[in-house]
């Protein structure tokens, strides 16, 4: 970056970015700079980093016809990533503050194709949280693709599609989420997919009702992700039998959000989206 760029830190449950502005594609980022501005001590501190470009300036390929806002969203080691959940939510709230787009229901381009936003509730307060749902997109899902292991335990885990790639295993009775150290005994796929998964741990909490967390590709164990609350909803509907399309609750350990379907079957994301600070990043 050769120039003073505004950027805004927001998070969506405690999934948090650093959210570059960036128009018309004056900001060229690498994986270092990513590295850097995402490191919690030396740098702003972020799960990602997110850089709110117009598509037609984002240097893609994208069809004549894609939105005109790009989500160029990068994991904090500074890998690209198809599709972020909370940060799609993050950035809508920001295009719709800042005047870049003048309407509640708008559609972004992201790497895993169009999404529609919806602004449901806009907040009366300056860092109070937007809530915001999301069109995640037609999911896909193979039940028993794998296994993952985990603090001694081989548990069965099944693979959705979300845009990214998600592996999502739920836990017995006896084990306890709160209890695993996911830190010193990350998770093992078997077989490993060819470009990594995100995973999840899932337990039950009631009707329509489960909690988990997660280990996000290039990134680690973070407070929340969107594409993997909307994964477990799935495989968890799934697993008990539920076609009926009624709403999910998902408890992860920055908040709670809900996820649903609309008539097309498309996954819905409905949750908060908080814009923290605006500050201008020194070149």
């Amino acid at each position: 970056m050769t120039e003073n760029v505004r950027f805004t830190k927001g998070h969506g449950t405690e999934n948090d970015f650093v959210l570059l502005d960036d128009p018309e594609g004056r900001v060229e980022l690498d994986p270092q700079q990513v590295v850097a501005l995402t490191d919690r001590r030396a740098g702003i501190g972020g799960d990602g980093v997110i850089r709110a470009v117009r598509t037609r300036r984002a240097g893609i390929d994208a069809p004549a016809d894609a939105p005109e806002w790009f989500m160029d969203y990068r994991n904090a080691d500074g890998s690209l990533a198809e599709m972020c959940g909370n940060g799609v939510r993050v950035l809508a709230a920001h295009l719709r503050r800042t005047g870049h787009v003048r309407e509640d229901r708008f559609a972004l381009w992201t790497r895993a194709g169009a999404r529609t936003v919806e602004i449901l509730e806009r907040p009366a307060d300056e860092g109070a949280p937007w809530s915001v749902r999301v069109g995640m997109g037609v999911s896909a899902l193979v039940p028993a693709a794998r296994a993952v292991e985990v603090d001694g335990h081989r548990l069965e885990a099944t693979d959705v599609d979300m845009g990214n790639p998600h592996a999502v295993a739920f836990l017995p009775a006896d084990l306890d989420l709160a209890d695993l150290d996911l830190m010193r005994r990350p998770p093992v796929l078997d077989p490993a997919p060819p470009d990594g998964a995100n995973i999840e741990l899932v337990a039950r909490r009631g009707d329509r009702h489960v909690a988990m967390r997660v280990l996000e590709r290039g990134v680690g164990e973070t407070r929340s992700c969107g594409t993997g609350v909307a994964a477990v909803a799935v495989a968890a509907a799934h697993r008990a039998g539920d076609g009926t399309w009624e709403p999910w609750t998902v408890d992860v350990p920055g908040g709670r959000l809900q996820v649903g379907w609309n008539a097309e079957g498309e996954v819905t994301l409905t949750g908060p989206a908080v814009l923290v600070a605006d500050v201008t990043l020194l070149a």
